[in-house]
């Protein structure tokens, strides 16, 4: 009997892990899942729920909390929901009360709260250059759905800042306002992409588009960046500043500066006595006042030629 060698299958491709900063993203969610602390860490980029040192809730302004999301898809309606932070909200039983009364599966809230947890996770850590601060014992009306060790949720940011960085790696138009450009990018454009270019308008931010949508904001961040690389959106640059204005010129000739007084003669500033003797026109009775024989004194004549020619007339009149 013949036997047939069979080829060895190739290896499968393993994913590589993200490496964690010796440090974690944030020292002290570190020290706080050490210590198994219960409350909430309140960061530049939101707040981080945590029960004994696990993650069980994030919030962010950039992007929709969970009611939102679950809102939008239609999984529960605005009364519904508010039925249940009025029922259970004190008692911090929001989502175990959404469950037992049926409003949604068990299934269902755990993967809409993960979303919504890692979504907004992936904003609070982010680089930051405030303090956190971490309120101990405060829980969250929500309730503990599905806990996340702080390593799964830094972990699930790096990757996700990776995927960005490989999509394109200029983060401008992850906060900026965005703008259209002229470049038509045809077919390759996805419906979910058409809905985000459809509501650039040069005001709205990536953060807006995902509120006005109902999608997770790291979502529309993957589109805007791949739209990015397209080319078919941009960031609004910035406006220059305006320069302060400055001040206003009087009308009429700038007046020339007043000339410096005669120190020997001690006459004030703009007397006739500031005029130059090669400027200044002698009147006729200047002229009549003075003898004939005497000579007009130079600018600046010496005193004991002055007062040898006065002794001088003096005696010639005699």
């Amino acid at each position: 009997m013949r036997m047939v060698a069979t080829p060895v299958p190739p290896p499968l491709p393993v994913r590589q892990r993200t490496q964690i900063p010796s440090g974690g993203l944030s020292p002290m969610l570190g020290r706080l899942a050490a210590e198994r602390a219960t409350g909430v860490l309140m960061r530049e980029g939101g707040l981080l729920h945590l029960v004994d040192g696990q993650v069980v809730y994030a919030e962010s302004p950039a992007t929709p909390g969970l009611d939102a999301l679950l809102i939008a898809h239609g999984a529960l309606d605005e009364d519904c929901w508010r039925e249940a932070v009025a029922e259970a909200g004190t008692r911090r039983r929001v989502g175990r009360f959404l469950v037992d009364s049926g409003r949604i599966s068990e299934g269902a809230l755990e993967l809409c709260h993960l979303g919504a947890l890692y979504d907004a996770a992936y904003f609070v850590l982010g680089p930051s250059s405030a303090p956190a601060r971490f309120r101990y014992g405060e829980a969250h009306w929500l309730g503990a759905v599905h806990p996340v060790p702080v390593a799964g949720v830094e972990r699930e940011t790096l990757r996700r800042r990776e995927l960005l960085r490989r999509i394109w790696p200029d983060p401008a138009t992850d906060e900026a306002p965005l703008v259209r450009t002229d470049r038509q990018v045809g077919p390759a454009v996805t419906p979910r992409q058409a809905e985000v270019l459809d509501r650039i308008d040069g005001v709205r931010t990536a953060a807006d588009i995902s509120r006005a949508l109902g999608r997770p904001a790291f979502h529309t961040l993957v589109d805007v960046r791949r739209l990015a690389a397209a080319g078919a959106v941009t960031a609004r640059p910035a406006p220059s500043p305006v320069p302060a204005p400055g001040p206003v010129p009087a009308w009429g000739p700038v007046p020339a500066p007043a000339p410096a007084p005669d120190p020997a003669s001690g006459a004030a500033p703009g007397s006739d006595s500031d005029v130059g003797p090669a400027s200044r026109t002698p009147s006729s009775a200047d002229e009549r006042a003075r003898p004939a024989h005497q000579d007009p004194l130079p600018p600046f004549a010496d005193p004991h030629i002055t007062l040898l020619k006065r002794l001088r007339d003096a005696l010639e009149a005699l």
